[in-house]
């Protein structure tokens, strides 16, 4: 087993100055924190892998090929792999859990 204390990614994530971190990597998944403060730019392209968004904390829009909607704490979005998608209009301090499959390359 092992487990993680979302406190404490967040820490390791600030302190690598980095918008995420993967903290997880299995043979069939990966799993990070993104964290995008309010205002801030979300620079992604579109991935290789399919994902899941969970929101943690913060608000904010989010695109996914033709579609937008908002989401905040406890909202949960699937990103199929290719599919161009962004975080936008954050409003408030976003920190997302990020779930690769395939794990991200």
């Amino acid at each position: 087993m092992k487990t993680f204390r979302l406190d404490e990614l967040e820490a390791e994530r600030a302190a690598n100055e980095g918008a995420y971190l993967q903290f997880l990597r299995e043979r069939n998944m990966s799993v990070g924190l993104y964290a995008l403060n309010a205002g801030e730019h979300d620079p992604q392209k579109p991935h290789n892998q399919d994902e899941v968004y969970l929101v943690v904390s913060g608000r904010a829009s989010i695109t996914v090929g033709l579609e937008t909607t908002e989401v905040a704490r406890g909202s949960v979005v699937y990103v199929p792999a290719g599919v161009a998608h962004k975080f936008h209009h954050i409003s408030e301090d976003l920190r997302v859990l990020v779930v690769f499959s395939p794990p991200e390359a």
